[in-house]
């Protein structure tokens, strides 16, 4: 078996400790999710072993020939280079057999006669061989088409930066190496790309080492979750759902940790069973719920209070677009759009890239205008904007000073003062960095101040864009819980499945070329249907009359189910019903055993199995209803 094995691995920056002496071994066909704070030293742990940025002290042992791929946040790519060339550029071995072939059979034609070359090529053509790197191109050109990079010739330097890190991770996927390490991989990518490289993991051979705040991307990849906490590591079997089960159970039975964080991974842990529930209810409420989102009906989540950052009033007119019209050079971003946005209301923007999600929130904000038609946003409204693009921060003032020039603090709902101390403590800002420079802190962790600099500005009507891109799964935690009860309208950007259903109960779809699809409920839902409408019989066209007299028979259009998939249709919901039963039951299960983590392991693989053809016969049930009289 590949194994790598850490030993004692330490890493510090001045007086803060990031790895504190941690163990630990990889296997192949290890799926680790890695998880922590910002700052905490995730990047840190994947650049050491990757030899980007060595340890301090430790060891790291691997096989013979053992190979490591690292997708950066950041990928460094040449500007100048076209696409593939970048791609090809990477300084894994089966680029470098693919570009020392080519150089030895351009050599060789030259001068087919010269014995020496004619060896070199020999052995290239051998390299090559032993690699299995012969259709390189063609996978390469395959992952860039699943990724949205079809303009191969284009060069590096004319690419967004999403766009060159999906190519940075089209490069390390094509090298399958013993550890894939990819730190972010799901930033900037679109929902397709999500679901198309959460299959392509699951079928990867070596190990895998992912850093993400994506949560459903954890639960359906990683097999064990990482978590970095003050320089110590501890190990969790199973997937996110299992690690949120059991670190709620450690929480409950640490008495020494904070009661804040017991309730955030309780809560946490609820809506994800809630989730599952969800998928697996009673079989005539699933149903009604559909045909409740088809009729537009929208369903609201109950409640949950705990942060209290207070909101100014809010009247009854928020935001009102009338026969709206942008482009931005060739783009059409809106099209006679008309949309009303009301008081209290929670909105999820997604959709493909460079379909103008941002360019709206710019045109709320204030950044753009419209080419025509009219935005209208009532006389109470407080904006506050989270933009993907931070503004820079002052590297030389301390944490506590930035949050000072907004105020000395906030008031609450309940109209209590709370202090910016006590609001950097809620937003996992310890103590002792309240007064420390701004430069010392991690990307993440400034992103997570900007953020709460946003918020003491106490909107009304708050914007978010893209806010899973960089910050970390405890500050979502806390940001979701904060917009849980957020007295105001939330309008938000993101790619992230997850936070859309857990914050947005409306969604603009943006299909690009100012097609925006307008639609209720849970993302995920709306995923779920679109799937069961690609997979629903298409029906058959009408053929028109012949003159002739003997005519053909026209096709005739499906309108009702056959006896067979009558029959079919009929056992549909008691087999749900039966797993509905044994789903409950292994939750049981999971609560009784809260403290056995193989035992944990084992049951959420059960559940996991279940739930995927809970949704398999779902689909099938939804296809087979649109024939139901």
């Amino acid at each position: 078996m590949q194994t790598l094995t850490a030993t004692g691995v330490a890493k510090a920056y001045g007086d803060k400790t990031l790895l504190d002496g941690i163990d630990f071994l990889i296997n192949a066909g290890d799926r680790i999710g890695l998880i922590g704070v910002n700052g905490t030293g995730k990047t840190t742990l994947l650049q050491g072993l990757a030899g980007v940025e060595p340890f301090d002290s430790g060891s790291v042992q691997t096989p013979k020939n053992y190979s490591i791929a690292y997708l950066d946040q950041k990928p460094k790519l040449n500007p100048e280079l076209s696409i593939m060339d970048a791609v090809y550029g990477g300084q894994s071995a089966i680029f470098q057999a693919i570009r020392s072939y080519e150089s030895a059979l351009d050599a060789y034609t030259a001068d087919a006669g010269n014995e020496s070359l004619q060896n070199a090529y020999a052995n290239a053509e051998r390299k090559m061989d032993q690699l299995d790197a012969w259709d390189a191109e063609t996978d390469i050109k395959t992952i860039l088409t699943q990724l949205h990079i079809n303009d191969l010739t284009q060069k590096v330097g004319q690419l967004s930066g999403g766009q060159q890190k999906r190519v940075g991770l089209a490069q390390v996927l094509i090298e399958k190496p013993d550890l894939l390490m990819l730190d972010e991989p799901t930033n900037h990518l679109d929902f397709d790309s999500i679901d198309w490289l959460q299959k392509y993991l699951a079928a990867y051979k070596g190990a895998l080492l992912v850093v993400t705040h994506d949560r459903y991307f954890l639960d359906r990849v990683a097999n064990q979750i990482y978590e970095l906490d003050r320089g110590k590591l501890r190990i969790f079997p199973g997937n996110y759902q299992a690690y949120v089960e059991q670190k709620a159970t450690l929480n409950e039975q640490e008495s020494a940790a904070a009661h804040k964080q017991q309730q955030l991974y309780k809560q946490e842990l609820a809506w994800m069973r809630e989730g599952a529930h969800a998928r697996t209810t009673k079989q005539n409420a699933r149903v009604n719920r559909f045909k409740a989102m088809d009729a537009g009906k929208p369903e609201l989540a109950d409640a949950k209070v705990d942060i209290n950052i207070g909101t100014s009033h809010l009247g009854k007119k928020v935001i009102e677009f009338h026969h709206a019209n942008l482009d931005l050079g060739p783009h059409h971003i809106l099209h006679d759009f008309n949309y009303l946005v009301q008081r209290n209301t929670r909105i999820g923007i997604t959709g493909i890239n460079g379909a103008g999600k941002s360019s709206l929130l710019n045109v709320i904000a204030g950044d753009l205008k419209l080419d025509s038609g009219v935005l209208d946003i009532g006389e109470t409204v407080k904006l506050g904007y989270y933009r993907q693009k931070m503004p820079a921060l002052d590297q030389n003032k301390r944490v506590i000073a930035y949050l000072q020039e907004v105020g000395e603090g906030v008031t609450n709902a309940q109209g209590e003062h709370e202090s910016v101390t006590q609001l950097l403590d809620a937003f996992l800002f310890p103590r002792e960095s309240h007064g420390t420079l701004i430069s010392r802190l991690s990307g993440g962790e400034q992103r997570r101040l900007y953020l709460l600099q946003v918020l003491m500005q106490e909107p009304n009507v708050l914007l978010l864009d893209e806010p899973t891109n960089d910050l970390d799964i405890a500050t979502l935690t806390v940001l979701e819980d904060y917009l849980d009860k957020f007295n105001g309208t939330v309008i938000t950007v993101s790619h992230d499945s997850y936070f859309l259903d857990k914050v947005a109960d409306e969604l603009l779809i943006f299909d690009g070329d100012a097609k925006i699809e307008r639609a209720v409920g849970m993302f995920s839902d709306y995923l779920a249907r679109q799937r069961a409408a690609a997979k629903a019989p298409s029906p058959v066209k009408e053929t028109k009359p012949e003159p002739a007299d003997e005519q053909p028979a026209a096709p005739k259009k499906k309108v009702k189910l056959t006896y067979a998939e009558q029959k079919e249709y009929e056992t549909l919901m008691p087999q749900m019903d039966k797993i509905d039963d044994e789903l409950a039951s292994l939750q049981k299960e999971m609560e009784a055993n809260g403290a056995d983590y193989d035992k944990l392991a084992t049951l959420q693989k059960q559940i996991d199995e279940l739930s995927a053809k809970q949704d398999q016969l779902l689909d099938r049930y939804v296809e087979l209803d649109a024939y139901v009289n």
